[in-house]
Formats: C-alpha cells, sequence, structure tokens
C-alpha cells in the first residue's frame, strides 16, 4: 500500500513504480479519475484514449517484472502536445485542416519520453499551429484556468500545463517560440523552461535550422522539471544545432544554490520597454526583497534588448510565411485571422531583412554574454500580465494602455527568445483573487543546469 497520490511529484511516483510499491496500471486509474473529474471543465486533454492507456500501462507491469531495464519516466502516464506527432494517434495541430489527421511517426522529443517508459493517455490542447498565448482552436475549444476556469490557461502550451496544474498528469512537454512554455506556466502556477538553443533537439522540422522555437519540459516543482529535461536533453544525429551535453548530467536530485553572494540583475519593465500589470510588477519586486534578505546581491539593471522587437517580428512572421504560406493558400479560410496576418506579414520581407534581423541577433546574443559577465541571473516578468478572462483572444490593455496586437502583451517573454538564452518560469506569488504569477528568471546561453539550481533556491525560498 501506498499513500501516492496524482499530486505527489513526479519522482515519488516514478519511485513508487520502479519499487513496485505501486503498478503502473494503478497509478494511471488515479490519473484517469482526476482526468474524469476535472478536464470536462478544463479541456486540458485531447483525444483521451483510456483503454490504449491501460494496455500500455499492462506492458509498462510486464516489463517490469520480467528484470527488464526500465526508464526513468516509467509507467508515468503523459499526454504529449498536440503539436507533437505521436504515431499512431491523432495529431491535429488545433487545425481543422487536420482535425482527423493520425500521426505516422513520434517527434524526437515524443521518441525520448517514449524510450524513458511514459504511458501515453492523449494529447493536451494547443491554440491553432501553436500561435498565440491563449489557448483555443475551432476543434476541440478553449482550455481553462485550473485555478479559475473563467480565466484562461495560457498558451500556446495551455493544455498542458492546465494539466500539469490539475493533478492529470505528472509532467509534460511544451514548445516556446515567443513565451509559449513560460506564460502558461505563469498563469497556472508551475515551471515552465525555455532551454538554451540546441538543449532539447527537434527532429522533423521543416527547416533543421531554425532556432526560434524549442521544445522544453513542464513540471510542478523544479526537481521534477529536472527529470523530465533528462529525458529530453542530449544531441542526436538528425538535428545539427543540437548541443552535445548528455541529458543525464540534469538528472535530480538538483542541489539549490546558494543564495549568499548570488548576483541578481532585477528588471521590472525592462528599462522602461514594457507596460506591466501593477501586481505582477509588485511579485517581481518581492520577489527581489526576498532574494537580498537571503544574502543575494540585487541590483536594478537589464540589458539593452531595444533590437528585440524588430528581430522577433521579423523572424516570426518569415517562419510562419515559409510553414504556412502553401498551407493557406489551399485553405484560404481555415486560418483564425490572427495567424492569417502573421503569415502575410511575411509576404512582404525581402532577403535584405532576413539578414538584417540575424544581424541583430548576433548582436543581442554578444550584448546577453557580456552583461553575465556581471550577472549571474536576470529576474524580470514572465508574463506582463495575471492570467486574463478566457473570452478574451489577448489582453488588449494593460494598466489602461491600449496594446497594438496579440504579440505585444509577451514582449517580456520574447525580447528573451532572441537571446538564445535559457528562461525558466517559477512560481513566486498570486493576485488579490488568488490567480498565479510567475517570474522569470534568465541565465547565459548554456547554462541550464546552473538556472535549474537557481531556480530551485529560489523556489524553496518562496515556499518558506
Amino acid at each position: 500500500m501506498t499513500d501516492l497520490t496524482v499530486d505527489s511529484t513526479a519522482r515519488a511516483q516514478a519511485a513508487a513504480v520502479r519499487s513496485g510499491a505501486i503498478s503502473a496500471r494503478e497509478l494511471l486509474e488515479l490519473h484517469l479519475a482526476r482526468i474524469g473529474e476535472r478536464n470536462p471543465e478544463l479541456n486540458a486533454i485531447v483525444s483521451l484514449d483510456e483503454d490504449r492507456a491501460r494496455a500500455a500501462a499492462a506492458t509498462a507491469d510486464e516489463a517490469l517484472a520480467s528484470g527488464a531495464d526500465v526508464g526513468p519516466l516509467h509507467g508515468l502516464p503523459f499526454a504529449v502536445k498536440d503539436t507533437h506527432a505521436l504515431e499512431g494517434w491523432r495529431t491535429t495541430y488545433g487545425s481543422p485542416i487536420f482535425a482527423d489527421s493520425v500521426a505516422d511517426h513520434d517527434d524526437l522529443l515524443v521518441e525520448r519520453v517514449r524510450r524513458a517508459g511514459a504511458v501515453f493517455v492523449g494529447k493536451t490542447n494547443v491554440p491553432e499551429f501553436a500561435a498565440g498565448s491563449h489557448t483555443f482552436n475551432t476543434v476541440f475549444g478553449v482550455t481553462r484556468n485550473p485555478v479559475d476556469p473563467t480565466r484562461s490557461a495560457g498558451g500556446s502550451s495551455g493544455g498542458a500545463a492546465s494539466a500539469l496544474a490539475s493533478g492529470m498528469v505528472p509532467l509534460a512537454d511544451g514548445s516556446d517560440m515567443g513565451g509559449s512554455l513560460r506564460n502558461p506556466a505563469s498563469f497556472c502556477g508551475v515551471v515552465g523552461l525555455r532551454p538554451s538553443l540546441g538543449r532539447v533537439p527537434e527532429w522533423p522540422l521543416y527547416n533543421q535550422w531554425e532556432s526560434t522555437s524549442v521544445g522544453g519540459p513542464m513540471a510542478r516543482n523544479v526537481g521534477d522539471l529536472a527529470l523530465l529535461l533528462s529525458v529530453l536533453a542530449g544531441p542526436d544525429p538528425r538535428a545539427p544545432l543540437a548541443l552535445g551535453d548528455s541529458g543525464s548530467s540534469f538528472a535530480p536530485p538538483v542541489v539549490p544554490a546558494p543564495l549568499a553572494g548570488l548576483r541578481v540583475a532585477c528588471s521590472v519593465d525592462l528599462g522602461g520597454s514594457l507596460v506591466v500589470d501593477h501586481a505582477v510588477a509588485d511579485v517581481v519586486r518581492a520577489t527581489a526583497a526576498r532574494l537580498s534578505d537571503a544574502g543575494a546581491t540585487v541590483v536594478e539593471a537589464q540589458p539593452d534588448l531595444s533590437l528585440a522587437d524588430d528581430t522577433f517580428r521579423t523572424l516570426r512572421a518569415w517562419h510562419f510565411q515559409a510553414k504556412f504560406a502553401a498551407l493557406l493558400a489551399e485553405h484560404p479560410t481555415s486560418f483564425k485571422p490572427s495567424l492569417e496576418a502573421n503569415i502575410r506579414a511575411g509576404e512582404s520581407l525581402t532577403g535584405a531583412d532576413v539578414a538584417r534581423a540575424y544581424t541583430q541577433r548576433t548582436t543581442l546574443s554578444e550584448t546577453m554574454r557580456m552583461f553575465f559577465g556581471d550577472h549571474d541571473v536576470l529576474l524580470l516578468p514572465t508574463s506582463q500580465v495575471p492570467p486574463f478572462p478566457v473570452e478574451q483572444e489577448f489582453p488588449e490593455t494593460i494598466n489602461g494602455r491600449r496594446k497594438p496586437d496579440y504579440l505585444a502583451w509577451m514582449r517580456s517573454a520574447w525580447a528573451i527568445t532572441v537571446t538564445g538564452c535559457p528562461a525558466i518560469s517559477v512560481p513566486a506569488g498570486t493576485t488579490a483573487d488568488g490567480l498565479p504569477i510567475g517570474v522569470q528568471l534568465v541565465a547565459r546561453h548554456g547554462s541550464d543546469g546552473r538556472l535549474l539550481e537557481v531556480a530551485a533556491a529560489v523556489e524553496a525560498l518562496l515556499a518558506g
């Protein structure tokens, strides 16, 4: 017998299966019961297949009983983001064009989760082609925030974050171009890591050299996130931009970094370039104060990211036009207006525009390299707003100031995207009415392990 629940850590659940304290089948039933309880309202998991999951859990138990070597996620229920192909499962990308599509392969990220022994139960909901930081589509509908279902769960990994926070799954995968992993982590009160470029390789891609979107792990705590990162990270011959470090180097336990002497640069608004909701700003300032009280050296400072706007918007439009233009021409009425506008924004770009964006991205990378010579981490908002009403596509105003489009309110995330640096969202506080707010910690490129250690220290400090 065990007192394990679906709210136990992923590490505890995996250890219990491995030790025989609970079977994979029993663990699955616990999660299916939670899915049955919460998913009808939250709509986080789609394409649920209980029968197939039960068969996989039985196979997992048989493998363990036979003495076979099993992976670090053996027996853990898992739902894959619906933008990642899972062989034999419906994979829609949140688009009516692919509403009935069944994947004929596993994406590399899914290959690794499968090899690690996870038991697939379904997919997690996404906005159309993962475009936008609010999860809704015409195939499955809207995903709701588990803390307050009248609010957004964020996006594009909103289904993943909502399922994770509500205990439907112990771990979740996400992806992040402009904040699609960090934003829902902040909105739902979980941890989400956008890794360094190349840390979590992806395959297949239409452009294997494209480097704005990355896959990454999500969890309810930093230690669990490290467990999933250890599975997702590491080189692959099909991914030429992959970093060479083995994923096993990230395996837990994560030893929290000493806070005494930690050099923290804190910026609530990136030097005035962000409009930040007052409640979010208060949480960032309070976190900085807690770090200072714990012995960290906290200063108000920020890198010059003024080139990020043109760089991100140009590369995003170029990416969307290159990837979706032919599909839009074939299905001109099957795209949501904001996504169609993004695709068409790429039509007028020239080679000189794209070259300028990559040159600026190089400058931004150098800016961050120099900045992290003087600071260990940068602390700033993950999202500029708390979870907004689920009926809105995006927040049109912040503190009464109107935003020009559905990208502007997430500059706190995508300004970091184009630097290539790892960034993690850690739960740090709430609004007056209890809505989650995360803070974003950023470190130099390649220092994902160090960032996890700092995040674990911040997590422990804020929980104390």
